[in-house]
């Protein structure tokens, strides 16, 4: 039975009005009431983020789009052009943004990777943070416990530059700037971006909710929730937080009701009391809820999340986001200082407090289509949008001047899926999809997939536009990335590599893994399946290469000197002569010593660092420590199909700048270098980057 059918005329009469709601609007360009610069008490810098943003695609697009890149063009032609910027080694974004972020190298800040290495039990490690955990009192004759002691610390090592700042009195306003979880405070309002954990998991686990499941429900990134539909109405639940007062950890829930009116088409969404009503295709606004941890109230901690109506016949399929952070109330610090969180949102409304909010993990499993996910990544980048013209109002309407700096995250995470469209070369390219219209997201006529790279270069001119309108032509302004872009077009398998020349040995009764197509397919780890008493070395992370180093690892067996330096040496070599048809797979196996000499955290290093060549990388199955079937294979299937995880000298990073450059070779570290100098602020120890740029003040 169907709801009421008054309900579903007022379900009707309102879904416009809620579509419209749930796509955030464009804020104003201009800003009003701009303080000159004669009469701010600090110079202003202004350094726009843009993840991925690709030199030589820059170029290019500015070229064959001259009218829609205006604003690029405008602050080329104020300094020296589009430039290269030197990215990290290797070209991974939290160490790219981490070298920024320090002003020093991988050596340095002590993260090398998306993925570090556990030296106890040999599987993969968080590479930004450190935790321990803690213990617990059990309560007898109850299902709870107090949860005693456990930490969690940012992993990184050395001064963030607006630290440096805060203590020399100058603001800066940070926003959503990468591996900056936990929050590092600023003089003005910092708020984190990348890596920043959600309230349900690490990193955000969505939901599909489904009267049709699969048989095999698995998925990387998300789970199914199986349904059913009872008088109209599907009763279920939308899990949270681990409740550590409860034994065995599980996760909190709070009732959410889908009532179907198939009639009309529409779904009214109630999650726990907060209701939207919605039609297939449609994308809701934040919902909120209260995760219920102790009884009577005693602890709630409060989350977001919006859904997305995939369909409602022949099956009833909604997406549940993970859930965010509540920023009005947030059960974490997510924001300095704590109280900026909840006036952002009362500013722009709720937002994404996520790490990294498009959803990638859908579409690599396949739960989304391409235009499904380019409609949220556009909802997420209409939210920066309105996030950042706050920032400038904030910022150009203040006596206080300083920093602003603003991190956009849609060139990368969109490129890193939609690639392929643009790749006729690519194995898993299909011209039927990259034909595709997408005017619909472009805003241009007669577009289609295969046009997405430029028009996500388009969307950033906007970006662009908003900031050189209201700055000011006295500021010193930088469009900088933290690495460029290329296609990922074969998959190279470290760990199954030194499988086969050796290096790495299998006890008895374990192989490699089936080829992932056969029924019997199931992963297998290094950690579980290595003779560690044979075992000279391992792979783990995207770029990294470890010796099974006596006294470091906890069965290492290489000795460290001249053994284990002859080892090195003997790997490097073999990995830069593997050849694919002709091509060489690896561009440089680098050793730490070399790349990283100097640093205080030298020893924490991959002992060889494997920069790929253009195209290539590692599989994410042997980046996470597995061993796959092929050393060599095409990249087809849910993985990123476009990457920057090779060798730093075919990524290079992008910058623009209405200052001088002064360098011929300029870095990241250069950049956090030159915006301390820019106040008159020496780099503290550790910091490696050179003063490299000049404000316009300076350079007239």
């Amino acid at each position: 039975m169907n709801l009421p059918r008054w309900t579903a005329y007022v379900a009707l009469a309102v879904v416009a009005t809620l579509f419209v709601s749930a796509i955030p609007k464009r804020g104003s360009r201009r800003i009003p009431r701009r303080i000159a610069a004669s009469a701010v008490d600090h110079p202003r810098v202004v350094v726009l983020g843009i993840d991925g943003l690709d030199p030589e695609i820059l170029a290019d697009v500015m070229t064959r789009h001259p009218e829609g890149m205006a604003n690029f063009k405008r602050l080329a032609d104020a300094g020296q052009g589009v430039g290269e910027l030197g990215t990290s080694y290797p070209p991974q974004s939290p160490v790219a943004w981490s070298n920024f972020i320090t002003g020093r190298h991988p050596g340095g800040h002590g993260i090398y990777d998306f993925i570090h290495r556990d030296v106890e039990h040999y599987g993969p490690a968080a590479s930004t943070v450190r935790s321990e955990e803690g213990g617990a009192i059990h309560l007898p004759f109850s299902d709870l416990k107090l949860p005693t002691g456990g930490s969690s610390e940012s992993n990184r090592t050395g001064r963030a530059f607006w630290s440096v700042l805060k203590d020399a009195g100058v603001p800066a306003d940070l926003y959503r700037v990468p591996i900056n979880y936990p929050v590092e405070p600023s003089g003005g309002v910092s708020f984190p971006g990348m890596l920043t954990p959600t309230l349900d998991s690490a990193y955000g686990i969505y939901t599909i909710y489904t009267t049709d499941p699969p048989i095999d429900t698995g998925l990387g990134g998300g789970n199914y929730k199986p349904i059913r539909a009872r008088s109209g109405a599907v009763r279920t639940s939308l899990s949270g937080p681990t409740n550590v007062f409860e034994e065995g950890d599980p996760s909190a829930q709070v009732p959410l009701t889908f009532f179907v009116d198939k009639e009309n088409g529409c779904v009214v969404v109630d999650l726990a009391g907060d209701r939207v009503v919605m039609q297939p295709g449609q994308w809701s606004r934040f919902l909120s809820a209260d995760f219920e941890l102790l009884p009577l109230g005693a602890m709630n901690l409060s989350g977001i999340a919006r859904f997305y109506l995939k369909s409602i016949e022949p099956e009833l399929v909604v997406y549940a986001s993970p859930v965010n952070f509540d920023p009005t109330a947030p059960a974490d610090t997510i924001s300095w200082p704590e109280d900026a969180s909840s006036d952002l949102a009362e500013a722009i409304g709720p937002y994404f407090t996520q790490g990294m909010a498009e959803e990638v993990n859908a579409i690599k499993d396949g739960v989304f289509t391409d235009a499904e996910f380019m409609a949220q990544a556009s909802i997420v980048l209409l939210e920066r949008e309105r996030m950042l013209d706050h920032a400038l109002q904030r910022y150009v309407t203040s006596k206080d001047g300083g920093l602003l700096f603003f991190y956009v995250s849609s060139v990368d995470l969109s490129m890193h899926k939609m690639w392929r469209h643009t790749d006729p070369k690519h194995p898993a390219y299909d011209a039927n999809t990259a034909a595709e219209d997408s005017s619909w997201w472009s805003g241009r006529e007669n577009t289609t997939w295969a046009d997405v790279v430029d028009d996500l270069y388009l969307k950033m001119d906007t970006l662009l536009g908003r900031v050189l309108d209201n700055v000011g032509d006295e500021a010193l302004v930088m469009v900088m990335s933290d690495h460029g872009f290329a296609p990922f077009r074969r998959k190279f398998s470290l760990n199954t590599w030194l499988l086969e020349e050796g290096f790495l040995v299998l006890k008895e009764g374990k192989s490699r893994e089936l080829p992932s197509g056969d029924p019997g397919h199931s992963a297998v780890r290094i950690s579980d399946a290595v003779d560690w008493s044979k075992t000279r070395a391992y792979g783990m992370g995207f770029n990294g290469l470890y010796l099974n180093l006596k006294g470091r690892e906890a069965n290492g067996i290489v000795t460290e000197g001249a053994e284990a330096e002859r080892l090195i040496e003997d790997i490097a070599r073999r990995l830069e002569r593997i050849d694919d048809r002709g091509v060489a797979v690896v561009l440089h196996a680098d050793l730490a010593t070399d790349v990283y000499a100097g640093g205080e955290r030298l020893a924490e290093a991959p002992d060889i660092v494997v920069g790929y060549n253009w195209a290539y990388g590692n599989s994410d199955q042997a980046s996470e420590g597995r061993i796959p079937n092929a050393v060599l294979s095409d990249n087809t299937g849910g993985t990123f199909n476009g990457s920057h995880l090779m060798h730093p000298s075919v990524v290079n990073g992008t910058l623009l700048t209405n200052g001088r450059v002064e360098v011929d070779d300029p870095r990241l570290e250069d950049l956090t270098t030159s915006i301390l100098a820019a106040y008159g602020i020496d780099p503290v120890d550790g910091m490696v980057g050179r003063k490299a740029i000049l404000p316009p003040a300076q350079v007239r």
